[in-house]
C-alpha cells in the first residue's frame, strides 16, 4: 500500500469523523418495496452514506423480537459466524460458518475506509470455514457437533442423494453422507471451480432443482461497478447452471450483481433469486430486490439498473445491453443486504406464513436510518409475489441504531416446521415456532 494511497485513506476517514457522509434518507422506506418501487434521482459522493451500529453482541438472554402469535428461542450459541444451513433428511441440521477468505484486493481509499467502518459492527469477524453439525435430543436440547473442517470460506450446501455439495468461494467440492453421522473425516473432492480472483463478493449461494440434475450457483460481482476492470468480471455477476452428471457449467442468467440467495420452486419448476444492488448513489439507490430467473435473461449490471435505469458511472456506456435488462419481480428496499432466502408452501407457523418467502436482511451500512436488521415474509399468489412485506423477526439492533446485537442470514425450516435462523453477528442460530401448536 503506497504511502499516497494511506494519505488519502486518512483523509477520506478524516471527513467521516466530521461527519463528510450525506444525511438521512428522503424517502419513505415503505415506497421502495413491492413490484413498483420508488427509484429517486442518483447521487454522487466523495464518500458515500455511511450510518454502522457498533457490536455488542447479544446480553444473557436477550433474543431478538418476533411478530405475534410466535415465540423464538437460541437454541445454539458459541458458533463462529454461522452464514448458512441446512435441515438434513433425518433432522439434523447443518450450519455453515465462515467470512470472507482475506484475500480481497483493496483497490481505492474509499473501499479502505468502507472496510474500516462496517467491520465495527462484527461483520467482519472472522468465520470457523467448517460446518457444524446440530441434533434435537430426546430432551428438546440440541447438541454440536464438528462435521466438517478446513473448508475455504464456503457458504451454499446442498445434499443431493449421498453427495454432500458445499460451495467454497473458489471451487464446489462433494463430501459421502452417511445419514446419522455427526463427523465427516474425508477430505473433500472438487467437483468444479468456481471464479474466485480479487473476491469482492465471495459468497457462493447453491440450489438444486428439483431433481437434483443441475446445482445453481451465484456469482457475484468482483467489483460495485466494474472499477477493478472488466477482466476480472468474467463468469461473475451471473448465475452459474452446473450439470451434475458432467459437472459442466455454463452461464444461467447474468447481469445480477450478487446473487446472495437462490431457491427452487417446485410447483411452478421455477429458480428464483435474492440480489444486493450497487452503492454510492445514495441512501434510497438500489433496491435490493427478489426475483424468478429467467434462462439466458440479463437483469441489467453494471450497465442499469431495475431494468432501465442507466448507471452514468460505467464507462463505456452500453445502451444494447440496457434495452435486455429486465426489471426484477420484487424490491426488497434499498441496502437492506438480503442474504437469506427460503420458499414456503407449508410450516408450522401461522396461517399468514405458509405460501409465500421469507428473506433475511442483514442490514445496511451505507444508508441513514438503518435499513434491514430483519427476517420479512413476502406472501405469493399464484406462485408471484402479492403484497408487502411483513417482519417477522427484528430486534436485532438498539432503537437509537448505535448497538448491534446480531445480524439474521440463512434460514431455513427444521424437521418440525419451525423456522431457524442463523445469526452471523450474535454468533447463534434461533429458533421461531408458533405460541400455539
Amino acid at each position: 500500500m503506497t504511502k499516497a494511497f494511506q494519505r488519502s485513506a486518512l483523509a477520506l476517514a478524516s471527513l467521516l469523523a466530521l461527519g463528510g457522509c450525506a444525511g438521512k434518507s428522503e424517502q419513505n422506506a415503505a415506497d421502495q418495496v413491492g413490484g413498483d418501487p420508488s427509484l429517486p434521482k442518483a447521487r454522487h459522493f466523495l464518500l458515500p452514506p455511511m450510518q454502522v451500529p457498533r457490536f455488542t453482541g447479544w446480553k444473557e438472554g436477550a433474543t431478538p423480537t418476533v411478530a405475534p402469535g410466535l415465540r423464538i428461542e437460541k437454541i445454539a450459541g458459541d458458533l463462529k459466524h454461522p452464514r448458512q444451513l441446512l435441515t438434513l433428511p433425518n433432522g439434523d441440521v447443518l450450519v455453515v460458518e465462515a467470512n470472507g477468505p482475506g484475500e480481497e484486493a483493496v483497490t481505492t481509499p474509499k473501499q479502505l475506509i468502507a472496510g474500516m467502518v462496517k467491520n465495527t459492527s462484527g461483520k467482519g469477524a472472522k468465520g470457523g470455514d467448517r460446518i457444524t453439525l446440530l441434533r434435537k435430543t430426546g430432551t428438546g436440547e440440541w447438541e454440536k457437533h464438528t462435521y466438517i473442517e478446513h473448508l475455504h470460506s464456503p457458504f451454499g450446501v446442498q445434499l443431493i442423494g449421498s453427495t454432500l455439495y458445499v460451495a467454497n468461494t473458489d471451487a464446489i467440492v462433494t463430501f459421502p453422507y452417511t445419514e446419522g453421522a455427526t463427523r465427516i473425516d474425508a477430505p473433500g473432492t472438487e467437483f468444479t471451480d468456481l471464479p474466485s480472483t480479487v473476491n469482492h463478493h465471495w459468497t457462493k449461494a447453491l440450489q438444486a432443482n428439483g431433481d437434483g440434475s443441475k446445482l445453481y450457483v451465484g456469482v457475484g460481482s468482483n467489483s460495485n461497478i466494474t472499477e477493478n476492470g472488466m477482466e476480472v468480471e468474467y463468469r461473475r455477476a451471473n448465475v452459474l447452471e452446473v450439470d451434475v452428471a458432467s459437472r459442466g457449467s455454463r452461464i444461467y442468467a447474468s447481469g445480477i450483481r450478487n446473487p446472495t440467495g437462490l431457491q427452487w420452486d417446485p410447483t411452478t419448476n421455477t429458480l428464483w433469486a435474492i440480489a444486493n444492488e450497487r452503492d454510492e448513489i445514495g441512501n434510497d439507490l438500489v433496491p435490493d430486490y427478489m426475483t424468478s430467473v429467467k434462462e439466458g435473461a440479463f437483469y441489467g449490471w453494471p450497465y442499469s439498473y431495475y431494468g432501465q435505469h442507466v448507471d452514468t458511472r460505467v464507462k463505456p456506456q452500453r445502451p444494447d445491453m440496457v434495452q435486455k435488462a429486465i426489471r426484477p419481480d420484487y424490491a426488497l428496499g434499498s441496502h437492506v443486504a438480503a442474504l437469506g432466502f427460503l420458499l414456503s408452501q407449508q410450516n408450522a407457523l401461522p396461517a399468514q406464513y405458509q405460501s409465500g418467502a421469507f428473506v433475511s436482511e442483514h442490514g445496511s451500512w451505507d444508508r441513514s436510518p438503518l435499513s434491514g436488521y430483519a427476517v420479512v415474509f413476502v406472501p405469493f399468489q399464484n406462485g408471484r409475489p402479492a403484497g408487502k412485506p411483513e417482519t417477522v423477526v427484528s430486534g436485532f439492533h438498539s432503537k437509537d441504531e448505535k448497538e448491534l446485537y446480531g445480524a439474521p442470514v440463512g434460514v431455513v425450516f427444521d424437521k418440525e416446521g419451525a423456522l431457524l435462523i442463523a445469526d452471523d453477528v450474535g454468533n447463534a442460530v434461533w429458533r421461531v415456532s408458533a405460541t400455539s401448536p
